[in-house]
Formats: structure tokens, C-alpha cells, sequence
């Protein structure tokens, strides 16, 4: 019976079910991200290769600095853009383009258009 209590709850004298939660969260999907800004970077860079001077301007944004904390840094992180030269972040040719999980997001966005 005590199980079955957890299972269910009263709101406004009605009793209705409800599945118990876990206590470890579930699994997100990997090809899918709620940050507006890692989206808008993965439309820039499509199937190109580019610097980061080239991203900021087609973002249209002017601070480096911000370019790099808030976009390009949690896109690298989340897994969704990789560097063309991984072993030498500072080559001065350096140039970012997506992994095979952000093409996939870059994907959807094009269908979805």
C-alpha cells in the first residue's frame, strides 16, 4: 500500500496519478540544444571552416571577449564545433568548424527552416 501512495497524490479532492521520479535525471538528447547562442553559431559555420574574426562578424557582434565566453567556448564544450588544428589552439591559421553532432543540429535547423 505504501508504494501505492507514492504513486498518486490529492488535488482538489481528486485523487490522480503520476509516474515517481528518478533521482538521477534522464539522459538529454545529444543532438539537440536549448543555448540560443550555440544554435546561432552552428547556422554561421554550416559546412565552412572559419575564423574567429569571420564568426564574429557574421553574428554581427563587436567584443571578442564575449564572442569567445558565450559562443564559442560552451559549443566547444557541448561538443557541437571543433578546432582545425586541435594540438595547437594559438596557430595562426586556426579555424573552427563542426563535429559530426553539430552538423547533425545544423541539420535539423536547415529542415526546419
Amino acid at each position: 500500500m505504501e508504494g501505492a501512495a507514492q504513486s498518486c497524490r490529492w488535488i482538489n479532492n481528486k485523487q490522480e496519478e503520476y509516474e515517481c521520479g528518478t533521482s538521477t535525471g534522464q539522459v538529454q538528447d545529444k543532438l539537440c540544444t536549448d543555448n540560443a547562442n550555440a544554435k546561432r553559431l552552428i547556422a554561421v559555420i554550416g559546412n565552412k571552416e572559419l575564423s574567429v574574426k569571420s564568426m564574429t562578424n557574421a553574428l554581427e557582434l563587436k567584443g571578442r571577449d564575449n564572442f569567445l565566453n558565450l559562443y564559442l567556448k560552451p559549443a566547444i564544450g557541448d561538443g557541437y564545433v571543433c578546432l582545425l588544428y586541435p594540438n595547437s589552439p594559438h596557430h595562426p591559421r586556426q579555424k573552427y568548424l563542426l563535429t559530426v553532432k553539430g552538423l547533425a543540429v545544423y541539420d535539423e535547423c536547415v529542415k526546419s527552416m
